[in-house]
């Protein structure tokens, strides 16, 4: 038997902190045999299934996503997903984040979700696969027969994570398990990102738990969500679920892995040094380590940050205004459209710029400072770009928001090896791979912004309440909810 699959959806985090709209100009869209491409692991399939293409839209992280947008995207998703149900369809894979918030919606993903099986009815399967910085609210859980997310953060299995999504779905349509059951706890705990790494504890015992679960052999997935910290939603907080064939032990495997969610709660810390700003600075100016890392957390264009604020650079230059910086300085990097535009147009070598801070201009504003360009390049997401200096601190220029976090996008830029700085300054939390490796010194600023790490300190309106570590003396309520899925 031939199964027919469908496969699409939306990718993005949204920081609802942020005045940035996220549109058009953010995101990558796949159609057709693209999306294929995407899922290599597909081809293992090809005897028994027919992939059905709907579309599928990604963006790195950024603000609330614009409702002309989204509303022209999901009239195409689902005018294709209703014609492949109309010529019979098996099965949905239902590619996600889970943490998009869309302008006038609380619950985006949720309410997607929700239309999907309305079209599809209650014969077609939904495998959905996120990342576990997702959210699970009642109706993306409902509407899913089978949800499952990253196991590690940073992120190195999502494409196994897809696989296994895939997987799971074609066990289900072969008949390997007769009868399904899902289970979710909510776990009323929301921790910024750089505390949920999984290389480190107590992440790193309880994403191992999920293992251990698996191997129970009523079980078909497990799967842990941290939640997303920057968006002031109610769905907003960690969530377990376990999806297997024994009602019994399904609801024995969430009890025990949502009660040791909950047990960690007072042991998940920064996976790195933190500081304030200024004192982040000042130990990378003194360090005799090189290069030496500053991670600025508060602009992370990789969990939502604007990506052009300029509050570091700007006490850069006023130490090196003063004589006291003698140490070469990268920064990577600035989004400003404006600026880029500017070099562009004027082809000089010497150009001044109105730099930075134009989105959210209630962190100080842009700088005004004169560069020299070094190179000019261009990347697929980062759009034209430049590598500019003033004095010895350098600074890459980006048309678009981007996260430099690999050693490929540092090479495009002109910069052939880390080491020639002594102090980089990178928008993000953790260190990616290929900059942990390069490091030799590392701090995190725990800077002001649209991703602030600082949560307790930010205004939400909508979060739940009680709500770890907002409250903290207070008794959970871990009650399971679970349902028949097949």
């Amino acid at each position: 038997m031939i199964y027919k699959i469908a496969v699409g959806g939306i990718h993005i985090e949204s920081s609802t902190f942020t005045p940035y709209i996220s549109g058009d100009k953010d995101f990558m869209i796949r159609r057709g045999q693209e999306i294929i491409d995407s899922h290599p692991y597909m081809e293992k399939f090809k005897d028994k299934v027919e992939i059905i293409p709907l579309v599928h839209a990604r963006a790195l992280p950024g603000g609330v996503v614009s409702e002309d947008f989204y509303d022209k995207w999901e009239t195409e998703f689902l005018d294709k997903l209703s014609k492949a149900k109309s010529e019979g369809l098996d099965g949905v894979l239902f590619d996600i984040h889970g943490a998009m918030s869309v302008q006038n919606k609380m619950d985006a993903e949720g309410e997607l979700a929700v239309k999907i099986r309305q079209i599809v009815g209650d014969e077609v399967i939904i495998s959905t696969t996120m990342d576990l910085h997702g959210n699970i609210s009642d109706d993306l859980f409902s509407s899913s027969n089978l949800l499952t997310c990253y196991r590690t953060a940073p992120h190195v299995d999502q494409l196994i994570t897809r696989e296994r999504a895939f997987n799971n779905m074609i066990d289900i349509l072969e008949g390997r398990f007769m009868e399904v059951y899902k289970a979710k706890v909510d776990i009323p705990i929301l921790l910024p990102g750089e505390k949920t790494s999984t290389e480190v504890e107590p992440g790193k015992s309880l994403y191992n738990m999920l293992d251990d679960i698996c191997e129970e052999e009523s079980i078909i997935d497990a799967a842990i969500w941290m939640g997303f910290p920057w968006a002031d939603q109610p769905r907003c907080h960690g969530s377990v679920v376990v999806t297997g064939s024994d009602e019994k032990v399904v609801n024995e495997k969430i009890e025990i892995l949502s009660k040791a969610f909950w047990d960690y709660k007072d042991s998940f810390e920064f996976i790195g040094p933190t500081d304030n700003m200024k004192n982040s600075i000042e130990e990378a100016i003194k360090s005799s380590k090189k290069p030496f890392f500053i991670s600025d957390t508060g602009d992370n264009p990789g969990a939502g940050g604007a990506g052009d604020m300029v509050i570091i650079l700007r006490e850069l230059l006023r130490y090196q205004e003063s004589g006291m910086l003698n140490k070469k300085i990268l920064v990577a990097s600035i989004k400003d459209h404006e600026s880029i535009e500017l070099i562009y147009d004027t082809n000089d070598k010497s150009v001044e710029l109105k730099l930075g801070g134009k989105i959210d201009p209630t962190f100080g504003g842009p700088v005004n400072i004169i560069v020299n360009v070094e190179n000019y390049f261009e990347d697929i997401m980062a759009g034209r770009c430049a590598l500019v200096s003033y004095g010895n601190i350098w600074i890459i220029i980006t048309e678009n928001r981007y996260q430099y976090g690999s050693k490929e996008a540092f090479v495009k830029a002109g910069i052939k090896k880390f080491s020639d700085f002594d102090i980089i300054v990178v928008k993000m939390g953790y260190l990616e791979p290929d900059l942990s490796k390069a490091s030799k010194g590392w701090v995190m600023a725990l800077t002001p912004g649209a991703v602030n790490q600082d949560l307790v300190n930010m205004k939400f309106n909508h979060r739940i309440k009680p709500l770890f570590p907002f409250e903290k003396d207070f008794e959970p309520n871990l009650d399971v909810m679970i349902e028949k899925t097949f």
